[in-house]
C-alpha cells in the first residue's frame, strides 16, 4: 500500500487533480455552471479553503493510486489507466450524479449530464497519469 509507485502515483495524481480541477471547474466551467445552478451552494473565494481543496485531492489520489495497483495487476499503460479512472469517472459523474439529481436542487439536468461527462473525463486523465506513474517507477528486471 505505501510502496514507492503508490506514493509517487499518489503525488502525482494530487498535483494533476489540483490543477485540472483548477483549469475545468474554476476557470473553464465555471460560468457554465454558474447558469445551470439552481441554488448557489459555492462559497466565495476568499471562504474556500485550498488546504481542504488539497487534502481532498491527496486522499482521493491516494485511493485511486491503491486501486489502480490492486486492479491493474502489474500491467499497466496510460489506456488501461484511463480506462479505470473513467470508470471511477462514470461511479462519481453518473451514478451519484443520479443520485443528487434524485434528491437536491443544486443543478439542472443539462448541469448534471455535463458534470457527468466531465468527471469521466477528469478521472480518466488522473488514470492516465496514475498508470504513467506506476510504469515509469516500476522495478526495473534483472538482466
Amino acid at each position: 500500500m505505501f510502496s514507492k509507485q503508490n506514493l509517487l502515483a499518489t503525488v502525482a495524481a494530487t498535483i494533476a487533480m489540483f490543477i485540472l480541477g483548477y483549469l475545468i471547474w474554476g476557470m473553464a466551467l465555471m460560468s457554465f455552471f454558474e447558469e445551470h445552478s439552481i441554488v448557489d451552494v459555492m462559497k466565495s473565494d476568499e471562504e474556500m479553503s485550498l488546504g481542504m481543496i488539497f487534502l481532498g485531492n491527496l486522499a482521493t489520489a491516494f485511493a485511486l493510486s491503491t486501486l489502480y495497483g490492486k486492479w491493474a495487476r502489474g500491467h499497466h499503460s496510460a489506456a488501461q489507466g484511463f480506462q479505470f479512472g473513467a470508470w471511477v469517472g462514470f461511479l462519481i459523474g453518473v451514478g451519484m450524479g443520479l443520485v443528487w439529481l434524485g434528491t437536491s436542487n443544486f443543478m439542472d439536468m443539462t448541469g448534471h449530464i455535463a458534470e457527468a461527462i466531465v468527471d469521466i473525463l477528469y478521472y480518466g486523465v488522473t488514470g492516465a497519469i496514475i498508470a504513467l506513474i506506476y510504469t515509469a517507477s516500476a522495478p526495473k528486471a534483472a538482466a
